[in-house]
């Protein structure tokens, strides 16, 4: 007995199997090393966090061409990853981390709306600018890191206009718009990075004797800035 097989339903068939194939080719971003050629979904992912990070990839169109590879270059270096170009599983690991859910140094969510960004960024550029890219996000974190600080106010507009915070507030550097740099800081701040480990305190040692700021805890110095609990 012969099986007859419709026109129609050959092209189902190879509908499917198409379909079938490209979930095979292309699954979640992670699952297999992207490279300049690649394409997928996976590549519109990849590309997609590195805008959110702030770096330049041209068009999120799933083709890693020339410009994504240059924002994985970029990243990679100021992450202290193996600077290659290639999307592997550190890479991927640590863009994830870095776009995952915002957090305070707790690992708590902090939410969006107690978080001007562009404000919080203005505070990094006045605060911290010239500071290694590292020191900005550190500065980022610790004006998040109040938030959930029963000392302090919970949104970033108040505490950065909280009386005598900042000097850029006192000086009128505050607002200075903020650099591409500066907003990236923030962003990744927000995105639960904290170079800080958990600070809420920062100062220049070479110029403050304030006593209060000295008696604070230390925990790390990340260039010109001292950061405390």
């Amino acid at each position: 007995m012969k099986v007859r097989v419709r026109p129609w339903g050959v092209l189902a068939i190879v509908l499917i199997l198409s379909i079938v194939l490209s979930g095979i080719a292309y699954g979640a971003l992670g699952d297999r090393l992207l490279s300049k050629g690649s394409k997928g979904p996976e590549v519109i992912e990849l590309q997609k966090k590195l805008v959110q990070l702030g770096y330049v990839v041209g068009k999120t169109d799933g083709k890693f061409g020339s410009k994504t590879e240059a924002a994985i270059r970029r990243f990679q270096k100021e992450r202290g990853l193996r600077v290659d170009g290639l999307a592997g599983t550190q890479t991927v690991k640590e863009l994830k981390l870095l776009t995952g859910q915002s957090t305070n140094s707790a690992g708590k969510a902090v939410g969006n709306k107690n978080i001007d960004i562009n404000l919080l960024a203005r505070c990094v550029n006045a605060e911290a600018r010239g500071e290694p890219y590292l020191g900005q996000v550190a500065v980022a974190a610790v004006l998040i890191n109040r938030i959930s600080d029963p000392a302090f106010p919970k949104t970033i507009a108040d505490i950065v206009y909280q009386p005598r915070a900042f000097s850029s507030v006192d000086d009128g550097q505050i607002n200075l718009p903020p650099s591409a740099d500066a907003m990236r800081a923030a962003q990744e701040a927000i995105n639960g990075s904290d170079p800080s480990g958990g600070a809420v305190f920062f100062f220049n040692p070479a110029k403050t004797k304030n006593k209060y700021i000295w008696s604070r805890p230390q925990i790390k110095q990340i260039g010109n800035h001292m950061f405390t609990k």
